[in-house]
């Protein structure tokens, strides 16, 4: 993927190599593989249905099935909490909406901007009304800005074309909180500072205390820092008071200990954070921090031979200019 960093501006760079630039070559030798006809879900809770994608890449080897997907069934309507990395995936994930309940979709809701969580978006959009697409406040203009990219490496990586107008932004924006009613069943969507990214959204369904987090939390995946290392640490403080019966995170199974599950990506953002801090003091350059930065942290991770080095240098640009 050497072409793609060519082609971004440099303020786009880093935080979209963590999710397109990973693959690499031999990713791009294997052969594609797409979807099953309808997503396997499971139903975590009376109504809450979760898809668990592979713990990998975004890549043509899994068809880009690799983020936790949901929906949420009330009396009147069904929620969809992230739809998918392909169209494919969210057509996939329409089948299994359909095969579930009769209800219309009435919102589709996405976590935040990464290409594996909403690139399905395309496939509940509809001629005829259809769903209100729910986002944080900043995620039209972060989807704007990276759309052309993804556009770009889904058709090299997945032969896969996407119009511009495939690429579904939220009509309707979310700050600080918004309720939604599905008939019976409230959803509370809260939109936060800048974390993992800058346009990060969770889910909150009271009925059944399920928490969908997007990638607020990762589970076995290695953390991606594609917005602020110290944002995201603030952020995992203040979601511990939610109370949780069963927490979906963007990647990996579904965690029942709450708010125990929060701790592994905690402990591994905070090694990150100090030997950061340690070695912008010492005076060494990021070019040796990449490789000397915590890796004990990140061995016990999947993935972490993608992302590690990556998320070395997002947090030495961000804290070496703490004060």
């Amino acid at each position: 993927m050497a072409e793609l960093r060519l082609l971004l501006p440099a303020a786009l760079r880093a935080c979209l190599a963590a999710v397109l630039l990973a693959a690499g070559a031999a990713v791009r030798a294997q052969a594609p593989s797409g979807p099953p006809a309808v997503l396997p879900m499971a139903e975590v809770a009376p109504g809450v249905w979760v898809h668990t994608g592979a713990v990998d890449d975004w890549s043509p080897r899994n068809g880009g099935d690799v983020a936790n997907l949901g929906f949420i069934v009330g009396s009147r309507c069904v929620a969809v909490i992230d739809t998918g990395g392909t169209p494919a995936v969210g057509q996939a994930l329409q089948r299994a909406v359909a095969a579930a309940t009769p209800l219309p979709v009435c919102y589709v809701i996405n976590s935040h901007v990464h290409p594996d969580h909403v690139l399905g978006n395309v496939a509940f959009r509809t001629a005829a009304g259809g769903p209100q697409f729910v986002g944080h406040a900043r995620l039209a203009d972060s989807l704007a800005a990276r759309a052309p990219y993804y556009r770009q490496a889904l058709h090299r990586e997945f032969g896969t074309v996407m119009l511009a107008a495939d690429i579904v932004p939220p009509g309707l924006p979310v700050q600080g909180r918004l309720e939604l009613d599905l008939g019976g069943r409230v959803l509370q969507l809260d939109a936060w500072p800048t974390a993992h990214t800058d346009a990060d959204l969770t889910v909150y369904d009271r009925r059944s205390r399920t928490l969908f987090l997007g990638d607020l939390l990762f589970v076995q995946h290695l953390p991606v820092i594609d917005g602020s290392l110290n944002g995201w640490l603030k952020v995992l403080q203040q979601l511990q008071a939610f109370d949780v019966a069963q927490a979906v995170p963007g990647h990996g199974p579904v965690q029942t200990a709450w708010p125990a599950a929060l701790q592994p990506q905690q402990q591994y953002l905070e090694a990150v954070r100090a030997g950061t801090r340690a070695a912008i003091k010492a005076g060494v350059p990021l070019s040796q921090a990449v490789g000397q930065v915590a890796p004990q942290a990140a061995a016990p991770w999947r993935l972490s031979d993608s992302f590690h080095r990556r998320n070395v240098t997002a947090a030495y640009a961000e804290l070496e200019w703490e004060e």
